[in-house]
This record gives structure tokens, C-alpha cells and sequence, in this order.
């Protein structure tokens, strides 16, 4: 089997959406770097970063699994193979980071799709207390000021770190995080998981990328309520 043939597509393709030389194709994805077309990378991270976690680059990973036939195999099958290799779990991080780039690069994964749908994410960092900026996303009146439309069903609760809601009655999901930058500066960070496709996670995506930026506005503005 070609060696490198998986990495070798992955950096082809970057290279015709970006026009950039081979070597330079190679050294952004290596680093993780977006594209113009693809903001989300393909690789779940740098190369010096999985190197440090599992001792091998993604080059070396995508020669392994080319050779044991990944491509032809299930997700749990190449992610339980990848685990054997770390002798860990086939649901820690490391095997799923490694297993779903492979995927990607196969193109039989687009970037954000997961076994049950798209997931997307969206973040905004606010000049409010990590208290108060939990308030105006659970309270739901507060919530409302920002969020007029769909409907977030309650499902966990954990006080000023995290929230998760059912999405308008429906299969997907959202997950709402939150993390203290100081006493007056704060990040929430909205997961919305179970999405049909990748029209749909655009979509979304833009959706709370504009929620959240209202959200900061009449935070920062004082328009809600302490």
C-alpha cells in the first residue's frame, strides 16, 4: 500500500482550496491550522500535540491505519484497533481523536459529524461574572431577551459551570458551558449536538454565533437584569 496515501490526500485537498504549495499545505495541517473553505480543521489537533499524547505524529498514524485497513473497517473497530495500540480505552480521547481524523482524511467523515449527527460549537467571551452570565442563560425570563426563538427544555443543571437542554421538542441536543476568566470576565461556550447534516450544523452554527453575540451585547450593556 502507498505509504502516506491518506495524509497525502488530506494535504491535496487543502492544497486546491487554498492554492498554497505542497510543503506549505503539509505544515497547516500539521499545525492544525484552518483552511478559508474549511474553518473547523480536519485534525483534532497538532501533530506536536498527538505526538506528546500517543508517541506517534499523524503522519505515522495515518500510515498504521492504512495498513490495518481502517478505511474498510467501523468506527468502533479502528477505534478499539487505535486503543490496543495506546493500551487504553477505546472512548478516551486519544483513540477518538486519532480514529475520527483518519475518518475525515477518508473523507468518511465530514468535519463536526459524529455516529449520532453534527455537532457545532459556538463561544463568546463576556464582561460579566461567571454567575451572572449563568443567570441570563438558565433563568429562563433572562433567557428570553436574547433567545426569543426556540425552545430549550431543560435536562441537567450544575450551578455557574454548565446547563443542557432538549432543542424545540426534538432529537437534538444542547450543552452549554461556562468558565470564570476572572472576577468580572467569563466564556460560554454552546454545544449543539444530534444535527441531521452539515447544511443544518451550518446553519446552526451561525444561528448561535449571533444568539451569543446578542447575549454579550445586552450583557455588557446592562440591558438584563443582575
Amino acid at each position: 500500500m502507498t505509504r502516506q496515501r491518506s495524509f497525502k490526500r488530506l494535504v491535496r485537498s487543502r492544497m486546491e482550496k487554498t492554492g498554497e504549495s505542497y510543503t506549505a499545505a503539509r505544515a497547516m495541517l500539521l499545525a492544525a491550522a484552518p483552511s478559508p473553505d474549511t474553518p473547523a480543521p480536519p485534525l483534532a489537533t497538532s501533530d506536536a500535540t498527538i505526538r506528546a499524547r500517543t508517541g506517534r505524529g499523524w503522519e505515522e498514524w495515518f500510515d498504521m491505519l492504512d495498513e490495518y485497513g481502517a478505511a474498510e473497517r467501523s468506527h468502533r473497530e479502528v477505534a478499539r484497533w487505535v486503543a490496543d495500540q495506546l493500551g487504553i480505552e477505546p472512548l478516551v480521547w486519544e483513540a477518538q481523536a486519532v480514529t475520527v481524523s483518519y475518518e475525515r482524511a477518508r473523507g468518511l467523515r465530514a468535519v463536526g459529524e459524529h455516529p449520532d449527527g453534527f455537532t457545532i460549537t459556538a463561544s463568546r467571551t463576556v464582561q460579566v461574572p461567571a454567575e451572572r452570565l449563568f443567570d441570563a442563560v438558565t433563568n429562563e425570563e433572562r433567557r428570553k431577551q436574547w433567545l426569543p426563538e426556540g425552545d430549550l427544555r431543560q435536562r441537567t443543571v450544575t450551578p455557574s459551570r454548565s446547563a443542557r437542554y432538549d432543542w424545540n421538542g426534538g432529537d437534538s441536543r444542547v450543552a452549554v458551558y461556562f468558565d470564570a476568566k476572572g472576577p468580572a470576565k467569563s466564556t460560554v461556550v454552546v454545544e449543539h449536538a444530534r444535527l441531521a447534516d452539515a447544511d443544518e450544523a451550518e446553519q446552526t452554527k451561525l444561528f448561535w454565533r449571533d444568539r451569543l453575540t446578542a447575549l454579550k451585547a445586552q450583557l455588557e450593556g446592562g440591558e438584563i437584569d443582575a
